[in-house]
């Protein structure tokens, strides 16, 4: 058994800077700098082009990552990075029609349309319009989302005839969920930056359908309506949030929460690792996961949280220090280089390009147990799918109300108006206020409050509900709030091919069952 010296951090900037770097070191020399999607490194490595998936799906996760990144952490991506992914979004919308096209190999035209990519596609087009003020990006998004209302109907699908006869191979989505239901998240992200009444017109059209067939009322799945690929679930779940928290929507977030609390759990355990596909745990052949689905299991978590359901909190901590955090990839030491008579870029340098991502993990490594994936795998396209994840989680750890300035992770966090120093990195829970306000520390629920100890200048302190209210702290002093890391043990039951038991201490995990699975993160139970 071989135990990874995985130095897992718990600072979010620090993970998404080293996702982002691994992000910009993914060009194909041998192929204009495209982006490449597929991904091996053990048993042997290797990056690699996908006939379905290359310049329409790469591009846009990357440059909602990276320029996301940007923002929250002031620091900046290179201008040839950014414009590496740019023009393979370019390559994909370069089609027949203005949608998010694929190569059928290297030396081909953009020709395979996917509906699936459609998503991917407005990620790329809207970073780039929002943070970058791009008038191609802005005018490509506009002309698909018109070519999208008058080749696609939410009752009969697209004019396949059509597509067909513009010489366009289309590949037809398992479902709505797994195709066009996708681009819904995207749409309202598009939406917020330009007022675009033709993305509103297609993001009710999405939303509409996605609410009266899939995610109703009474919050079930079934996989044969949904379809078996989870990541699509849970876009399109994280995708209904963020349009219920824009619009103000209490219906729309109650349709969310009834599928987070219920449906959900068909594929998730309790730590938010999710498997690639519904089937895994009817099988029970594999434990890999996904880390794509677990990043918009967090993100809904944080909206549903920021909507008032401040439990929310406890499950976006736990997801991050349990498993996102942990399962990136740091420790490289077992990725060897193969070899490459022919000099081709695909080879080159499999360990460092490589660090920083984020792939199939099991709860306790890289490796499931019994048959998984077979090969480690991190495909390029998670890494972005992640690391956007992670912007939104280092942006939700404080919040402003009209109540004050909220607390509601226990992350080191920075920004002119607060200092937090976490609990798990410091001898107690550490802040610094830098404007007048009245803070609201969510405690967690694993915390007993008899064993709190607050010390702060000014004001008072209490609790209410589910938070610790300081209610005017001198500013510029240090507030210590001791929250003992109390211990505790979880057995992880669903969807595994054995239960997997777990210790912790507050949310981060000391040591974890593997079964004798190879390439673990933790101690051995």
């Amino acid at each position: 058994m071989n135990r990874l010296d995985n130095v897992n951090t718990t600072d979010i900037l620090d993970a998404i800077q080293l996702g982002c770097k691994c992000m910009s070191n993914i060009f194909n020399a041998d192929d204009n700098n495209i982006p490449y999607f597929t991904s091996s490194v053990w048993p042997k490595a290797a990056l690699g082009f996908h006939i379905y998936h290359s310049e329409s799906h790469v591009p846009g996760r990357h440059l909602n990552a990276m320029l996301n990144a940007e923002d929250v952490s002031g620091k900046k991506i290179s201008d040839e990075v950014i414009e590496n992914h740019r023009q393979a979004a370019k390559l994909s919308y370069s089609g027949a029609l203005p949608l998010p096209f694929n190569r059928v190999e290297l030396s081909g035209n953009p020709i395979s349309f996917c509906p699936h990519n459609i998503r991917e596609g407005f990620h790329a087009l809207y970073s780039l319009a929002k943070y970058r003020n791009d008038s191609w990006a802005t005018e490509m998004a506009e002309e698909s989302i018109k070519c999208i209302l008058e080749l696609w109907k939410p009752e009969t699908g697209w004019n396949v005839d059509l597509l067909q006869s513009k010489g366009i191979l289309y590949l037809s989505s398992m479902s709505f969920i797994h195709g066009e239901g996708r681009m819904l998240g995207s749409l309202v992200k598009y939406y917020k930056v330009t007022h675009s009444q033709a993305a509103m017109k297609l993001i009710h059209l999405l939303s509409d359908k996605m609410t009266t067939e899939f995610f109703t009322a009474d919050g079930r799945f079934s996989s044969e309506l949904f379809g078996t690929h989870s990541h699509s679930v849970t876009c399109c779940m994280s995708s209904l949030a963020q349009l219920a928290e824009f619009l103000n929507d209490a219906s729309l977030v109650q349709h969310v929460k009834a599928f987070y609390d219920n449906g959900l759990w068909a594929m998730r355990d309790e730590i938010g690792w999710s498997p690639e596909s519904t089937e895994q745990p009817l099988k029970k052949e594999s434990d890999h996961g996904e880390g794509n689905n677990t990043g918009d299991i967090l993100e809904t978590a944080l909206i549903l949280g920021k909507l008032g359901y401040d439990e929310y909190y406890d499950d976006a901590e736990r997801i991050l220090r349990a498993h996102l955090l942990p399962s990136q990839l740091r420790d490289v030491s077992f990725i060897k280089d193969q070899e490459n008579s022919k000099d081709l870029d695909c080879f080159k340098n499999m360990a460092e390009r490589h660090k920083g991502a984020w792939g199939f993990p099991a709860p306790y490594g890289h490796k499931s147990i019994k048959s998984g994936r077979g090969a480690i795998s991190f495909n390029m396209d998670i890494v972005g799918g992640v690391t956007g994840s992670l912007c939104e989680a280092y942006r939700n750890i404080v919040n402003n109300s009209e109540f004050g300035l909220n607390v509601n992770l226990l992350f080191d966090y920075k920004s002119a108006d607060i200092c937090i120093k976490s609990p798990y990195t410091n001898d107690c829970l550490s802040i610094m206020l830098h404007k007048p306000s009245t803070l609201n520390v969510k405690i967690p629920k694993w915390a007993d409050r008899n064993a709190i100890v607050v010390n702060a200048n000014g004001g008072e302190h209490f609790y209410s509900g589910n938070r610790l209210i300081l209610t005017a702290p001198k500013l510029d002093e240090e507030i210590k709030i001791h929250i003992p890391l109390t211990e505790s043990t979880l057995t992880l039951l669903r969807n595994h091919i054995q239960p997997i038991r777990i210790r912790f201490k507050g949310d981060s995990v000391i040591a974890m069952e593997n079964h004798e699975a190879d390439f673990t993160f933790f101690a051995p139970f």
